[in-house]
């Protein structure tokens, strides 16, 4: 369905757009500077960029979701600008039942909001990161899951094993060799394939590993980020596929909460309420961030340098797993300073901003 004011070779200046994703059919749903609907269209895939290219200029917004980052780039070559949109921001716009048509409305309708956050754009390279990351994480979770299995099936037959994984490795290269321990030859069977299975994860896991310390190598953001405690190449080299456009992101502590490590608020009245982390954003990034602080507050024991004093201080007031979330928070913000100022880790002055 089309406006009058909007024929089948293009719309006015000024339109706003809201472009509804799909696999095969897309939902377009355009205003005018008046806010007035200047087309409703429903595209197959191979139209999508052939209907862009013949509009002027205009305001998009999409989804953040799957392909919204191909997209954006898409888009943006033919000269329109392009705003990506998180889900949770896009729902409270849409009116009556959900569909495509009144989620691309939605969409129009929550990208012409001035006070809208958006989300960063990702190159192809950072795509391409990201990738690496997404699939070492799933073969992390593969082999968590087949050590629980392990440890599972083991107790059923009175064997108890800790849950620290190079434990459980020495515990399995005995049990797979001893025959005394009361395992019918079925179960010692399973056991070697189950073995071998975890051998065969734990060589992909390294390939990734491998992959990500020579995109940490080669990259000179990532070497800079590297030099803050707590902060490794796994964890650099996932910031920098994530965080894109740094200039989404007015200040430091919007990089933190974006990343969900600010308390979360419930204040009515004039009364503040604050609670644990809000856990917004990416809960990858996130753990990286308080696994890798956990990691710099071990090693501050000891250390007389004003950084690790300041962590020694911080944990006697605090529990650790406060200590971490606030190291995590300070980390973020000092990751921001040093990607949005192209600058260099001073520890002098990420202690005195404390």
């Amino acid at each position: 369905m089309s406006n009058a004011n909007c024929n089948e070779g293009g719309c006015h200046a000024g339109v706003r757009i809201g472009l509804d994703l799909a696999k095969y059919v897309f939902e377009v749903h355009g205003v005018d500077s008046h806010g007035k609907v200047v087309v409703r269209k429903t595209l197959r895939r191979d139209a999508v960029a052939r209907f862009f290219a013949n509009l002027p200029r205009c305001l998009v917004g999409m989804e953040a979701s799957n392909g919204a980052h191909y997209w954006a780039r898409v888009l943006s070559d033919l000269g329109h600008e392009v705003q990506l949109i998180s889900p949770q921001f896009v729902t409270p716009y849409v009116k009556s039942n959900k569909n495509d048509r009144n989620d691309a409305e939605a969409i129009c309708e929550a990208v012409g909001r001035p006070s809208m956050r958006f989300v960063p754009p990702k190159s192809i390279d950072q795509l391409a990161i990201q990738a690496v990351h997404r699939i070492r994480r799933r073969l992390v979770a593969d082999r968590v899951r087949l050590i629980n299995q392990f440890r599972g099936l083991l107790s059923e037959h009175g064997i108890v094993i800790a849950r620290d994984i190079s434990q459980l490795r020495r515990s399995l290269a005995v049990i797979v060799g001893n025959h005394a321990d009361g395992l019918i030859d079925m179960v010692r069977s399973l056991m070697r394939e189950l073995r071998a299975e975890m051998a065969e994860l734990d060589d992909r896991i390294a390939t990734y590993d491998r992959r990500i310390r020579e995109i940490f190598r080669t990259s000179e953001q990532c070497q800079r980020l590297g030099k803050i405690e707590g902060i490794g190449p796994v964890t650099a080299t996932a910031l920098i596929a994530a965080v894109g456009n740094r200039t989404c992101f007015k200040n430091g502590r919007q990089f933190a909460a974006w990343l969900g490590l600010v308390p979360k608020q419930r204040s009515s009245g004039g009364r503040a309420c604050l609670f644990g982390i809000s856990k917004r954003g990416d809960r990858y990034l996130r753990t990286l961030m308080i696994h890798g602080a956990r990691a710099a507050l071990g090693k501050a024991g000891g250390k007389q340098d004003p950084r690790s004093l300041w962590l020694g201080k911080l944990r006697q007031r605090r529990h650790p797993n406060v200590a971490a979330v606030a190291l995590a928070n300070k980390n973020a913000r000092i990751v921001w300073a040093m990607l949005s100022g192209s600058t260099v880790y001073e520890h002098a002055p990420s202690v005195k901003a404390a």
